[in-house]
């Protein structure tokens, strides 16, 4: 990207209340068949619309067209049930009741590439799509067929590049895998988790991320973090594999937690999305605070590897704190720009 601290949110928005309830994750869609396509599409229009007003530099879908992050994507993929689902503990977090692997998991046909080809036809600026990231795709359902997280994972992982190559032709410009589990499978992440991440971007030539956060700011995730004491030091575990990887860009999680800043050195080199923004409060911040924010971490990443984004997505928020948080990421990232001249 040519600008200078290009801004950007991590994936979700809120969606429009006539599209599916408000302030939910899994929401139902409240439309059927082609009002339902029209609606999302509608949907897609603002959440552009809102980015641009609040001055957003690459712009995402808001992931207004799917129901959640990971199980959208599964749930067009073969060999998943989604009739007879299970319950298990996501992450080992919370409770969900989720589709099960029955047979060999492939990928019959696009999933997003429609709509990434429909955000292109809208807007000049660089675009951003979000999938989930392998480890976190096996840990957001049950495997009744491989009894194998890493053989599922490199599954996956094969689906998630066939996804990747088409939307990368679709004109997207930067695709970002989001791998919540990389915050708490760490062995696992180093034995075979970036190995897969690795499969998942073989052969792109467009910008390639990976989003590590501690979650939506749900009551789970946030009683989480209460335990993890005063310093959150898990980036610690895994930024050196990253570092060394072939993924361009981190995204991560730093305004309003508890993760040091001298982390991001152990990802000195790669472009660094720096999460300026808490999604885990309905308290809108200032924009010096997000400047805060920003001139904490640029001890630690050259100012043009930095990206100010969000901590992660704000579905579960209302649309007006999520405006107003936009707005603030875009004044806080601008307030730094003129300190430094640019």
């Amino acid at each position: 990207m040519k600008k200078i601290l290009p801004t950007s949110i991590v994936g979700s928005l809120p969606k429009p209340a006539w599209l599916a309830p408000p302030k939910k994750l899994w929401s139902p869609w409240n439309l059927e068949e082609d009002q339902l396509l029209e609606g999302k599409q509608d949907a897609l229009r603002i959440a552009l619309q809102e980015q641009q007003l609040a001055g957003v530099d690459i712009i995402s879908d808001g992931e207004q067209t799917r129901q959640h992050f990971v199980t959208t994507f599964i749930e067009h993929l073969s060999g998943v049930d989604f009739k007879n689902r299970k319950t298990v503990k996501i992450r080992d977090r919370y409770n969900a009741s989720v589709p099960v692997v029955v047979d060999e998991v492939t990928r019959q046909k696009a999933v997003f590439v429609d709509d990434a080809k429909f955000l292109r036809k809208q807007t000049d600026k660089p675009i951003k799509w979000a999938l989930p990231g392998p480890m976190t795709m096996v840990d957001t359902l049950y495997d009744g067929h491989y009894k194998s997280r890493e053989k599922l994972a490199w599954e996956f992982a094969k689906a998630l590049n066939e996804e990747a190559r088409e939307l990368q032709d679709a004109g997207v410009d930067i695709i970002q895998f989001d791998e919540p589990a990389f915050n708490v499978f760490f062995e696992e992440v180093n034995d075979w988790g970036i190995a897969t991440l690795e499969r998942a971007i073989e052969g792109l030539h467009c910008e390639t991320a990976v989003h590590i956060c501690y979650g939506y700011g749900i009551k789970a995730n946030n009683d989480w973090k209460k335990t993890l004491g005063s310093e959150w030091r898990q980036y610690e575990e895994i930024f050196p594999k990253i570092q060394s990887s072939n993924i361009d860009i981190v995204s991560l999680e730093c305004h309003g937690s508890r993760v040091p800043f001298n982390l991001i050195e152990l990802v000195r080199g790669k472009k660094v999305m720096v999460g300026a923004i808490d999604v885990a409060t309905n308290t809108i911040e200032t924009p010096e605070e997000v400047a805060d924010t920003l001139r904490k971490a640029l001890d630690f990443v050259n100012i043009e590897n930095l990206y100010p984004c969000t901590n992660c997505g704000m579905a579960p928020l209302s649309r007006n704190v999520a405006r107003g948080k936009l707005s603030a990421l875009s004044a806080g990232a601008e307030i730094i720009r003129k300190e430094l001249g640019i």
